[in-house]
């Protein structure tokens, strides 16, 4: 059914045009659809425009969908008056609810009464991480102006202050509850458990003075992963699956080494009985005091040495003949078995094909640029011999030797022992039951850490942190870690990035329509690229009338 107008042409040459109601029919015998008139509204000229707007207005009513404002004003229909994002928060919402992170907090609260509704606080907190981060001042603005929430049409600072506050103290029941929702949700292996360190500077020329019974402050010096020594920070630790699944986080001083970290973070997860566990670290985590720390309770690891390193045990692997085994296209593994009568240590060491060239190229560069560097110093004076040494680069400098006359040449026993090591990292490993490519490739996958290092920086900007107190600033990091499961969960469940989730997302929007008849939000229509993210989320549409309020 349809409007639809025709013309007449008059005996003066004028023209006149009649608009009619009608709709389609098949001719009984030609069976070509023809055009049936149910009701012809006059001489388009003379229309009763109000009277098609009243009509327009009262079929809108019947179906339930938001009818044209009237060119007079009257009422009978609603104009536009705001446009919010809704489908960003709308996916995070459904994945908060599907791994139950709203029930976990209703149980946790205990029956507590706060002011506000903390769950929903703490989730729209979250969402400003994924969708538009922010300080926790502007997240108030962002959510009463640009962003639809179900349960939650704003907040104050004191609010999100408190929440926060509030999550401290739940944290660790939380995180449990969290990560077995997690692992039913997405059928995780938990065989296999990746921790690594970072750091967050703070723009502020002053460390913390230190709490009652610390030696330092939260926010002190110490070796920054930055690159901004000369800034105070804090050290950063997370625990993520092999599919990248982030379960916990926890911070420390700026100052602390990485050597200790490993083992509280061990204590901290043993309440959670996770059964059959091999920890996956860097080399920066390889001491014997942690090795043996996390072969207790039957746990295992994969840790990184060191090739340049001190240990004999490594040196001793290094030196070992042997073939190496192709496990992949550019990944060689061999394995060594050193048993001294007093411990029992598997070694694999594992070389890149490419990287070897790649090493290789990079060497004669330096070599090239040494030799330059020291040729014709032979007839310099001693001093000015030692000067040239003493300010040469330091990757130039750890292939030069000075001969006992003083003068300058390359180190060819140090190029030999370089040449060695090309392509090549070490791995050890405490676990018989692991062969030596399930070693390599599960050590590889300590990338996933690396790459929630990166989305926590970039896409969820964990820095700058606008906090200043230890308790904020671990609150910060806590929302931060939630957002980034979330995300990661999206990834998992749609195969795409979140980038390109959360752009495409963002096109819906939740539109408020008022007029004298009343208001009514009502979400922006579906794509079919919308309704097949929802769909792998196994998150429902959200309906088509959030609310309707009649005048």
């Amino acid at each position: 059914m349809y409007l639809r107008t025709i013309q007449r042409r008059n005996k003066d040459g004028s023209t006149v045009r009649y608009v009619q109601l009608a709709h389609n029919v098949r001719h009984p015998g030609s069976g070509n659809s023809v055009a049936k008139v149910l009701h012809s509204f006059g001489r388009e000229d003379a229309l009763d425009r109000d009277g098609l707007e009243r009509l327009v207005g009262s079929i809108s009513r019947y179906l339930g969908i938001a009818g044209p404002a009237s060119a007079d004003g009257d009422g009978e229909g609603l104009s536009v008056v705001s446009s919010k994002r809704l489908g960003g928060a709308w996916a995070l919402d459904g994945l908060w609810r599907r791994v139950g992170i709203d029930q976990m907090m209703t149980r946790l609260a205990g029956g507590r009464r706060f002011g506000t509704d903390m769950e929903r606080v703490l989730f729209a907190l979250v969402a400003n991480r994924a969708l538009e981060p922010s300080s926790k001042l502007a997240a108030t603005t962002w959510l009463a102006e640009r962003v639809a929430i179900d349960g939650l049409e704003v907040m104050d600072a004191d609010a999100a202050y408190r929440a926060m506050d509030w999550l401290l103290e739940i944290e660790a029941d939380l995180a449990e509850a969290v990560y077995w929702s997690v692992a039913d949700l997405l059928n995780l292996e938990v065989d296999l458990l990746f921790f690594d360190t970072t750091s967050t500077y703070f723009e502020t020329e002053q460390a913390d003075e230190p709490a009652e019974g610390a030696t330092v402050g939260f926010r002190t010096w110490g070796k920054s992963k930055d690159h901004r020594d000369d800034l105070p920070q804090v050290v950063i630790g997370m625990a993520v699956t092999r599919t990248g699944i982030p379960i916990r986080v926890w911070s420390w001083p700026g100052n602390t080494g990485d050597q200790g970290l490993i083992r509280q973070v061990k204590d901290d997860l043993r309440a959670w009985k996770l059964g059959r566990v091999v920890w996956v670290a860097d080399r920066g985590f390889s001491s014997a005091q942690n090795r043996r720390y996390l072969q207790r309770a039957g746990g295992n690891y994969i840790i990184g040495e060191k090739l340049r390193g001190d240990s004999a045990e490594a040196a001793a692997a290094l030196s070992r003949q042997g073939r190496y085994r192709k496990v992949a296209g550019n990944l060689e593994v061999k394995e060594v078995v050193i048993d001294d009568g007093t411990m029992r240590d598997r070694f694999v060491i594992c070389r890149n094909p490419e990287a070897v060239e790649r090493d290789r190229t990079v060497r004669d560069q330096l070599l090239a640029q040494l030799a330059d560097a020291i040729d014709g110093t032979d007839t310099h004076d001693p001093h000015d011999r030692a000067a040239l040494a003493a300010k040469l680069p330091a990757g130039l400098r750890r292939f030069l030797r000075t001969t006992p006359t003083g003068l300058l040449r390359i180190d060819r026993a140090k190029v030999a022992a370089e040449e060695n090591l090309d392509g090549k990292f070490l791995l050890r490993t405490s676990d018989p039951t692991l062969s030596a490519e399930d070693v390599a490739v599960g050590y590889k996958q300590l990338l996933e850490v690396e790459r929630g290092w990166r989305d926590m920086k970039s896409t969820l900007e964990l820095r700058p942190v606008f906090h200043r107190l230890e308790d904020r600033i671990h609150a910060h990091i806590l929302l931060c870690w939630l957002a980034l499961l979330l995300i990661r969960i999206a990834e998992t469940e749609t195969g795409d990035t979140w980038r390109n989730l959360r752009n495409t997302l963002d096109q819906i929007h939740l539109v408020e329509l008022a007029g004298t008849t009343g208001r009514v939000l009502q979400r922006s229509e579906l794509t079919s690229t919308h309704t097949r993210i929802l769909a792998a989320l196994g998150v429902p549409e959200p309906p088509r009338f959030a609310h309707v309020t009649p005048a």
